[in-house]
């Protein structure tokens, strides 16, 4: 029997492979593996959300620059953003954590802290997980449980042609807040040269400890919008345009001049001779909310702070194209964060 490469397949090429070898019995099963969330009948106005995320040390993050409070806020904000990407209200976390003997009480007790302030602010309990030991270094593995009201479920399928493609916040600060964390750490390595790390406290808290967009959520039913499909920004802004274009079964067209890049990272892009558009199309790890609206809704959501509308969808033979400020259409392709 021919014996695959990881490589060959990738993260979703891997996890269609294995999808195919699973099925659902279970007549509370709504939606299954490919999308932010699992799916599952609750009642018979809500369903239950589920996601669940696997962090390991040296593949998701370096303890070099990686402050275990920050790491532990970090580790439970991506989950809790899933379920927000569903248009959902997190409520339950399980955390489940393989140390090595390097790590000392205190230590996982400031892992805790940071997933604890995490909760907080978003209204979740901690309510389960498990521990083990490991051979390798710091593993952690996150289940976010939240609800929706069966009329708000957001899906990464549901876009519809000439939809409004919209955005929180901005791109590519979390990429070049990696940028500046791994210079200065093969400086240290080099020369043993303390970090200069004053002017880039945005990009690097952008990276280190970043912010579930609660307030998209809560803003977005404020004003009676509920989105069509929706997806969080974790590979890349590229990548997840890609994922709701194939899963709606849809194109889109995105404009250069529409997608939002702050000027700090504008200028740490410069220093790194990175042009700012490729940090925000593939950087990933911003954790912003993509998504997309009826265009009758336009004049209320762009009243929304920190939304901003890029592009619309189109059919699906118009392809997934890029417009550049030349007017040039190019196709987009996903060049974030692969797995293997």
């Amino acid at each position: 029997m021919k014996q695959t490469a990881l490589s060959e397949l990738g993260e979703f090429g891997l996890i269609d492979r294995l999808k195919e070898k699973l099925s659902a019995g279970n007549a509370s099963t709504v939606r299954g593996i490919g999308d932010d969330c699992a799916v599952l009948a609750k009642n018979e106005h809500e369903y239950t959300l589920v996601s669940t995320d696997l962090l390991m040390e040296g593949i998701h993050f370096d303890l070099m620059y990686s402050p275990l409070k920050h790491l532990g806020y970090k580790a439970a904000m991506v989950n809790i953003s899933d379920i927000y990407a569903m248009n959902g209200t997190p409520e339950h976390l399980t955390v489940s954590i393989a140390v090595s003997a390097k790590f000392t009480v205190e230590a996982l007790e400031q892992l805790y802290e940071g997933i604890n302030l995490a909760c907080s602010r978003c209204g979740v309990d901690v309510v389960g997980g498990d521990t083990s030991s490991s051979v390798t270094g710091l593993a952690i593995s996150i289940t976010a449980i939240g609800s929706v009201a069966k009329t708000a479920v957001a899906y990464r399928s549901g876009a519809q042609e000439n939809d409004l493609i919209c955005v929180s916040g901005d791109l590519g600060a979390s990429y070049m807040g990696l940028q500046i964390l791994q210079r200065e750490k093969h400086v240290f390595a080099q020369a043993g040269a303390q970090p200069k790390l004053a002017g880039y406290e945005y990009v690097l808290q952008r990276h280190l400890k970043p912010e579930a967009r609660k307030d998209i959520i809560e803003q977005l039913k404020i004003a009676g919008i509920t989105p069509t499909s929706m997806i969080d920004v974790s590979d890349g802004l590229s990548s997840e345009l890609l994922h709701l274009c194939t899963q709606s079964k849809m194109g889109c067209k995105v404009y250069e001049e529409k997608i939002p890049i702050s000027a700090d990272v504008a200028t740490v892009c410069k220093e790194f001779d990175i042009t700012p558009l490729i940090a925000a199309l593939h950087g990933g790890e911003d954790y912003e909310l993509l998504f997309t609206v009826p265009l009758k809704d336009y004049n209320v959501v762009k009243k929304i702070p920190s939304v901003h509308a890029i592009g619309s969808v189109s059919a699906r033979s118009a392809g997934a194209v890029l417009v550049s400020k030349a007017g040039e259409q190019i196709a987009l392709q996903a060049q974030g964060w692969k797995q293997f």
